[in-house]
Formats: structure tokens, sequence, C-alpha cells
């Protein structure tokens, strides 16, 4: 069933914490682990706009409009400057893929040059009309509802998350997400949450914050201090799904659960490894290798292992080094 923006509130103020999209790590499969984690809900990759209308095939191709059956309704992450263009890629992908899409979220934070230089991405803040006119037309197309994920600013000089953030809810925006660094700072220094509590004191929609979570504690500290609806883990969820279950356990319980074991990360590796094998194919594995680093950080020889892991041939190999890995920690 098609989710109105009241379904969207209500599944935020349940979800509390969400998976928030990262480019060539957030595929299907490690979002499948996180929601099965406790993730209240998880966001696709980012999709470019443009490249699905004028090759609609390598996206499909790329598995980045593919969902985990343990994921959906899943929030898509639709990324470009061009208001009929986006309208007209947002209503495709919820007539293609129905019930599977949560929302259409447009992401309007992210600072990678690249994406900047064609005014996409954390560039649409210092054209906060033209974003207004983008946040319209896809929620005039889609279905679903229309949610942004922007920045605290351009930079400090810009820092227009406040009044940025009036203009989308006026365009019809159902929610918001505010990441508490500016794009000049990209992922640098210290993510400014007292900016996040501010856009949620101002607009009449659910706000998801953003910004410098790696912990349960971290969680429950920026909903305490911000007010959001829910808190989004990006970077903190790298190697630790776990951080969902130990946030819902502190928040539903005020429980803290202990972190997973050596041998629990190397077998949620491996399980990780087979299912982004069995989706994207053999040659997957090699996407795999910087998963591998951030499961086994901090463990017995982690080094090491990373140094093998990155230089493993084939799926088989990278299998067989943490096999091999636990085993000699099974030693110990």
């Amino acid at each position: 069933m098609t989710l109105s923006r009241s379904d969207i509130a209500a599944l935020l103020f349940s979800a509390k914490v969400v998976l928030g999209p990262m480019a060539g790590v957030t595929e299907a499969p490690f979002r499948g682990i996180c929601k099965r984690m406790g993730a209240g809900l998880t966001y696709t990759e980012m999709v470019s706009a443009k490249g699905l209308h004028y090759n609609p095939d390598a996206a499909i191709s790329r598995g980045l409009l593919s969902f985990s059956a343990e994921e959906t309704p899943c929030a898509v992450q639709l990324f470009g400057a061009d208001p009929a263009m986006m309208a007209e890629q947002a209503r495709g992908i919820v007539e293609r893929y129905g019930d599977d899409v949560a929302l259409i979220d447009i992401n309007m934070g992210c600072p990678v040059t690249k994406i900047v230089a064609k005014g996409e991405g954390s560039a649409l803040m210092r054209t906060p009309e033209l974003a207004a006119e983008i946040v319209s037309r896809v929620a005039e197309a889609s279905a679903v509802p229309v949610t942004v994920k922007f920045r605290k600013g351009w930079d400090e000089s810009e820092a227009n998350a406040i009044e940025f953030a009036r203009v989308m809810e006026d365009a019809g925006a159902a929610a918001l997400c505010v990441h508490g660094r500016t794009r000049d700072q990209f992922y640098r220094g210290r993510a400014d949450w007292d900016v996040i509590a501010a856009v949620k004191a101002v607009v009449g929609v659910p706000v998801i914050g953003s910004g410098d979570v790696f912990s349960a504690t971290d969680v429950v500290a920026m909903l305490e201090r911000t007010g959001v609806d829910a808190v989004m883990v990006a970077r903190g969820a790298q190697g630790n799904p776990w951080i969902f279950s130990q946030a819902r356990a502190l928040i539903d319980r005020g429980e803290v659960l202990a972190p997973p074991t050596a041998f629990e990360r190397i077998d949620m590796a491996r399980e990780h490894a087979a299912a982004l094998v069995a989706f994207a194919g053999e040659q997957a594995f090699v996407r795999m290798r910087k998963h591998v680093a951030w499961y086994i950080k901090g463990a017995p020889g982690a080094t090491f292992v990373r140094e093998r892991a990155f230089e493993a041939p084939s799926y088989a190999a990278l299998d067989a080094l943490l096999v091999e890995y636990r085993a000699f920690l099974e030693r110990l």
C-alpha cells in the first residue's frame, strides 16, 4: 500500500533510527542486514535522475534500484538539478517499483565536487528557488511522499539551513533530513547539532538528524538534544550494523547491549560477502574488501588481515581468509 505523508510521520516516529545513503556502501544486501538489525528505514545509494533519463539500464544493471526483501519499503534517494527530469524519473520509479518504495528523497546535501559542479547536491542550497521548484515538481509527480536531505549550508558564511528548511516545507517536502556540517566541511570537524535542533523548532514536518552518530549513546543524545523525530546513521554503520539493535535496545528499554564479539563480526562479514556476491556477481567481492576492513577494525591481527583482504584475488580467497582468521582467534 502506498505510504502517505502521515504514514511517513508515523514511520519515522516509530523508527527512531534509520540507515543513511552512502555511495558504494549501502547496496541492497547491506541494507537488508541493517534492517534486520533494527534500522527503521533504509535508503538506496544516490541515483542520478539524468543517468536514469539517458541510460536507465545502467542504474538497473548496477543494482541501484534493487531492493532486499528484508528492507521494503525502502527510500529511494534521487539527485539532480533539472525539475522536469527529476519529476519524470520520480514518477517512473514509483510506477515501476510500487510498494517497494516508501518515499523519494531528494539529495541536496552531497558535497562531492563532481556533483556540486553541476549545480546538484549541496549546490542547490545556494539556489533555493530552484530547489523549491524541484521539490514541488517531484511532489506533484510522485505517488509517494517526497523528502529532502540537506546540510547546515554551503559554508559558515552561507549557513542557511533554517531558511532553507522553511522553503522546502512550503514546497511540499513531507520530511527533512539535516546534516550538521556545511558543504565546505565535507565530513571534517564536528557536526553542529544545534542547527538541527533549530530546524526542528521552525518546521511542522518530521525532521531527521544526521552527523557524528557512531554509537547507540550518540543516537539517544541526538534525540534528546535536538528533539528530532529520527536519527540517521551513516558512517557509524560501516562494519557495525549492530548499532541499530543497540540503539533500539537503549531507546526502548534503557538496555545497554554488549558489543559484538570478534567472532560475530567475522561471521557477519562472511554473511555480507556471500549476499553481495549473490546479488551482484563474483566480481562484487572487490567492493566487499572495504567492508571486511570495517568489520574487523580493532580486533587482534586486524591490520595484517586487512592488508591480505585487499590483495585477495577472488571471493573464495576472501572467504577463506576470514575462515582462517576466525580459527586464528579461536586459538588465542
